[in-house]
This record gives structure tokens, sequence and C-alpha cells, in this order.
């Protein structure tokens, strides 16, 4: 069951301001676990499950990142603003406002995961342990999977897709529809999704401008400026533990999670065999286990 937030609030950051939500009491001797969400653009809600953690004790912290959520929205900046970099010095600013710099835990799903793995290369002493949650290692193998797993979709829904593409047509519903296909099956097999996880569709549908300017209009038709972006030649500078997580039905499929797996001296993966995009709310007692055991060896 997900806890009572015991904090919440809004950071300074620049001239704006980072929402959070602490679940379990930071005082606690376990290290807490900081989470980064996917999108970019999405919000903490469909990663909220997670906080589940702190009925062990641990302390577990959620934050929207910037421009999206409850954090503050910039509609009018474009892709000079929106970048990796701004994202690293907003985490950076968390760890520094909780006090937290010098021991903690990360879990980064998905962006947040190819986030974390960018914050990891830096090597911050107080990374004890990092989780990489159903991220690719680069947005050229996520592209050749996303057009592998379509390839693989009914002949007609592809066809939809193809069509809608050419013509820019996205908000047709046809199109709309066929895109739901493919996350029914391999982003939340969990349909209807759960409250928290329409919580963070209803937000990228009031908002998407971090989405569609650094991915693009979905999840497999990515022409945003993240498009070429890649750690495959710097992961092995990662020295932090590191957990690997992914679904058999991911579209984080196995190819693009393995250069983590190649690279990473020290690292291990679990791949949950009922999931997609989200084991933590499709198989989330195993989730929750993994991740707790993982993060209590390195306490």
């Amino acid at each position: 069951m997900i806890p009572e937030p015991t904090q919440e609030g809004l950071i300074p950051f620049r001239e704006y301001q980072t929402w959070y939500r602490v679940s379990g009491d930071l005082t606690s001797p376990k290290t807490p676990l900081v989470v980064a969400h996917g999108g970019p653009g999405c919000t903490h809600d469909y990663v909220l499950s997670i906080a589940e953690i702190a009925n062990t004790g641990r302390p577990v912290i959620h934050y929207d990142q910037l421009g999206a959520g409850r954090s503050t929205h910039l509609r009018d900046k474009g892709g000079d603003f929106w970048t990796v970099d701004l994202f690293l010095e907003e985490l950076d600013n968390l760890l520094a406002y909780f006090g937290i710099a010098d021991r903690y835990f990360l879990l980064g799903q998905s962006w947040g995961g190819m986030l974390g793995a960018e914050h990891a290369i830096r090597r911050p002493a107080g990374l004890k342990a990092l989780v990489i949650s159903n991220s690719p290692a680069s947005m050229e193998l996520w592209l050749s999977e996303a057009n592998r797993l379509r390839s693989e979709l009914p002949r007609e829904v592809e066809e939809v897709l193809d069509r809608h593409e050419a013509q820019g047509t996205l908000e047709d519903p046809e199109y709309l529809k066929a895109a739901d296909y493919f996350y029914a099956q391999h982003v939340c097999r969990v349909v209807p999704n759960p409250p928290e996880v329409e919580r963070t569709n209803q937000y990228m549908k009031e908002d998407s401008t971090v989405y569609n300017v650094m991915n693009g209009p979905n999840e497999f038709h990515v022409i945003g400026t993240m498009k070429d972006w890649t750690v495959v030649d710097k992961i092995d500078q990662i020295v932090a533990p590191t957990l690997l997580v992914s679904g058999r039905y991911d579209e984080a499929t196995p190819a693009v999670v393995q250069p983590f797996m190649d690279k990473i001296p020290d690292v291990r993966w679990v791949i949950f065999e009922e999931s997609s995009h989200m084991p933590f709310v499709e198989e989330p007692e195993a989730y929750f286990s993994v991740v707790e055991a993982f993060l209590a060896e390195h306490d």
C-alpha cells in the first residue's frame, strides 16, 4: 500500500520551483532512495507505487521534474532550454536541499534511468547504488527496437501508424487508438491503467512541452532533441553498484539495455517475465522485493 507522504513542498531551483514528496523518515539509518520519473516531461504519479519501499523503513523521495506536474511549467521554452544538463542540475539541487548528497540511492525509470546513468557517469561520491529501470543506453537502439516491435503489430495497426505519421495527422483518433494498442502491449499491460498512471497521462495531456521538445509525439516516433542521445561510450565510467530492471514485453527491449550490462563493472539484471515497461504496477510485489533487497546490500 502506498504510504501517505510525510513531507510535500517546493524546492527553489534557479528562478523556478521543483515539487517533491517524501515517504518515510529522512532521519532513518537506512539510505534514502530518490526516484526520477520518465518522459522526459512525465510526472512522479505513475511511479508513486515505488513509495511502498518506505514501508521497510527506507525514506523515499519523489519529485516532479521541471516543466512537469506540480513543478514550474515553462511552455514557451525550446530545445536550447530543455537539456540533460538542466535536469542533472535540478537533481543535484534536490540532493543538496535535503542534505543527502553524501549518501543516497537513485532509481530512475525510463528517461529517469537515462538521467540516472548520466548522473552516475559523473561519479558523485554520495551515490551508493543505482537502479536503472526500463531504460535504453542509446536512442538509436531504442528507435531500432521500436521499429522492430511495430513491425510485429497486426498489419492494420502498423498501417494506421505509418499513414498518419506520413500525413502528420498525429492527433487523429484513429492514430491515437493505434498508438494505445502499442502501449497496451509494451508500456503498461494493466488495462485500464491504474489511477496513478492515469494521473500522469492527464498531466501530459494538459502540458506535454518537455516531452514534445525532447522526445517527440509518442514513444516510437522520436523526432525531438534526444533522438541522437547515447551514453554507450561512457557507461564504463559508472562505478556505483547498479541494478538493471526491465520487463519481458518492455519497449526497453534486452537489446537497448544490453550495453549497460556489458559495460558497467558492478552490475546485475533482472527481467520480469509478466511485465512490459512498468513492472512496478504490473508485478509490484516482485519488483519492490528485488529493488529493496539490492538496496539493502549497500546501506
